[in-house]
């Protein structure tokens, strides 16, 4: 079966070709980063524009690098949500299209679960059941995966995700965005141990991190003089210190708590390589195993929808052309 994946839940316009669920024909990405850096962040209305202007061309590459015409497609899976409302529509409307012109079976795709699907695009999967760690700009949170939509949330964050804690830290700091990006370059020049930094709710699998974020913002306010240059990188290397180590212990802590012997790291922040070391290191000393897609698979990416839509698609489930958007979705019921 080959599906084409479409994504567009955020600021990237991505479009990608996938055979039977785990060979990726195509993956292409068009990223807004340039137009929200002037903001900090994401404008929603801006980023719905930028998706009208690049989906078409995104999916026409898409075909292209995979060698294939929409003739060959058999069904197109797109995200349904979480997300900007107005931006998942632009890739619903597009999908919605398609499939109408072309009679192809729709199907629509949680955006979270097409990040632990990603992991199912590397060349050595994890086998059923697993946790998986689910931390981006939007999201953090540990689930128990006993498959393909079958999910028992484990534990979540009570206020702020894991990305937008690190890109509030990078704003405090003024050192550019997006943040978990930037104070993942400049952590690795500096002292993770330079500051002390809150672990919060260590007793729970839920996470909070707003208290994490206030805690650098009064240290910076109490300084008898101005931040200078040569402090960031210890800043950085102690702030994702606190970040890492609390994602890193709670989802050893999950494994352990319900026998699962793998984790599965997903999501935007995944692609942190302090994460990544942490976790693997932790993870392997306690006898569990750790898989991590590569980078670009950690980030928005249509080819991760396209493995969820091909397993829906071949389970006989399909959408209808009144598919909507939804900004808030979950992915499971606490356990």
């Amino acid at each position: 079966m080959v599906v084409l994946g479409i994504e567009s839940s955020c600021d990237e316009t991505a479009a990608a070709v996938v055979r039977d669920g785990k060979v990726m024909l195509s993956n292409v990405i068009a990223s807004q980063i340039t137009v929200h850096e002037r903001y900090g962040g994401v404008v929603p209305e801006i980023a719905s524009r930028k998706h009208i202007e690049a989906i078409a061309p995104v999916i026409a590459q898409a075909l292209e690098d995979a060698a294939v015409t929409l003739d060959e497609i058999d069904g197109i899976a797109v995200t349904k949500g979480p997300g900007l409302v107005g931006a998942l529509l632009v890739g619903l409307s597009t999908a919605k299209a398609l499939a109408f012109g072309r009679g192809l079976p729709l199907v629509g795709v949680n955006h979270l679960e097409g990040h632990i699907a990603a992991i199912f695009l590397t060349q050595n999967p994890p086998a059923f059941p697993f946790v998986a760690l689910a931390v981006s700009g939007g999201h953090t949170a540990i689930y128990l995966v006993k498959g393909f939509n079958d999910f028992i949330l484990l534990g979540q964050t009570r206020d702020d995700a894991a990305g937008e804690a690190f890109d509030k830290a990078a704003n405090l700091l003024g050192i550019g965005y997006p943040g978990g990006v930037a104070i993942d370059r400049l952590a690795k020049k500096g002292n993770p141990e330079a500051f002390s930094f809150p672990r919060a709710m260590r007793d729970s699998l839920d996470f909070s991190f707003s208290g994490l974020k206030t805690s650098l913002l009064t240290r910076l306010k109490g300084l008898s003089a101005p931040l200078v240059s040569e402090e960031l990188p210890d800043y950085a290397a102690s702030y994702q210190e606190a970040v890492c180590d609390v994602l890193t212990e709670k989802t050893i802590r999950a494994a352990h708590t319900v026998s699962a012997g793998r984790i599965v790291v997903c999501g935007g922040v995944a692609a942190n390589s302090r994460l990544r070391e942490k976790m693997t290191g932790d993870a392997h000393a306690a006898g569990i195993e750790v898989f991590i897609p590569p980078p670009v698979l950690c980030t928005d990416n249509a080819a991760m929808i396209a493995v969820v839509g091909t397993h829906l698609l071949q389970a006989g489930f399909s959408d209808g052309l009144d598919l909507n958007a939804v900004s808030r979705i979950p992915l499971a019921v606490a356990s």
